[in-house]
């Protein structure tokens, strides 16, 4: 459906009505080409929105055991105990034998607090390894529609993980962006320039679009400079960042993620293999 900017809002402020002659004209300018005059938002299926929710679910619950992991920490810390790893299989059991430098145990309250953030931890760590043994077994049946198929095929990169895949899939490759640049665009992995008279300078990145898919692929871009060292990508960013100058190869990084995020792209939608990548055996 259209989202009109804001001087042409839809929704009628003091009416609280929907505006139907501010809608047709939203609508007659969007038929008219005029840019910035009306937008249109692809809506996803539910089918879409569900295939996301794994991987979602699964990066809060990564979240959520490293906030539950530092808050024991800190606890810990005030009390002067700075060698205990919650995150082990034996943490339960010694919890108990903890004690503070001057050779005290924990005290009540505070024990209590450290074993319900205990079995919260434990909890978050069961349903985390109940996701990723679902997408396992769902990796490993064979591939019943397009998305299913670009999973497996992107999974067979070396370098690249299962959850990484199965987010790049799900967030990216399933839409219909039809070139490059709306790959990149949509990624947030494109300049952000500044032109005023005769000043040109870019302002870094534009920021503008999906977060999660920035993140994951700067993340895939570092490994993916030691696991394909003998790719075409990585011999570009290598003799780019070969001059040593402050900051070249964060810049330069950048630049990496958006090639390798078109290059998948390309992957998984033509099967076009990218110059020198290694591929699992199928």
């Amino acid at each position: 459906m259209p989202r009109a900017s804001r001087s042409r809002a839809s929704i009628g402020a003091k009416t609280d009505r929907l505006d139907v002659e501010l809608l047709k004209r939203a609508f007659l300018g969007w038929l008219r080409g005029e840019r910035d005059h009306c937008k249109m938002a692809a809506i996803p299926t539910l089918e879409l929105e569900d295939a996301r929710r794994p991987s979602r679910e699964r990066e809060t619950l990564v979240g959520e055991r490293t906030r539950i992991i530092n808050r024991m920490r800190g606890t810990l810390a005030r009390l002067g105990i700075r060698n205990f790893k919650p995150n082990l299989r034996s943490s339960p059991e010694r919890l108990a034998a903890l004690r503070t430098p001057e050779g005290v145990g924990i005290p009540a309250n505070t024990m209590a607090e450290l074993q319900r953030d205990m079995a919260r931890l434990q909890l978050v760590k069961e349903q985390t390894k109940e996701i990723e043994q679902m997408r396992l077994t769902r990796l490993a049946q064979p591939p019943a529609d397009a998305p299913h198929a670009m999973l497996v095929l992107l999974a067979r990169v070396v370098g690249v993980g299962v959850e990484t895949a199965e987010m790049l899939v799900h967030e990216v490759f399933v839409r219909n962006l039809r070139d490059r640049r709306a790959v990149a665009r949509y990624a947030g992995l494109t300049g952000a320039p500044d032109e005023s008279g005769a000043r040109r300078r870019e302002k870094g990145l534009a920021r503008a679009g999906n977060t999660r898919v920035r993140r994951g692929m700067l993340q895939l871009a570092w490994r993916f400079l030691m696991f394909q060292k003998d790719s075409a990508l990585t011999q570009w960013f290598q003799g780019r960042a070969a001059d040593r100058r402050p900051g070249t190869r964060k810049t330069m990084i950048v630049a990496l993620a958006r090639k390798l995020l078109i290059a998948l792209w390309r992957l998984v939608t033509t099967g076009e293999v990218p110059q020198g990548v290694v591929l699992r055996a199928a």
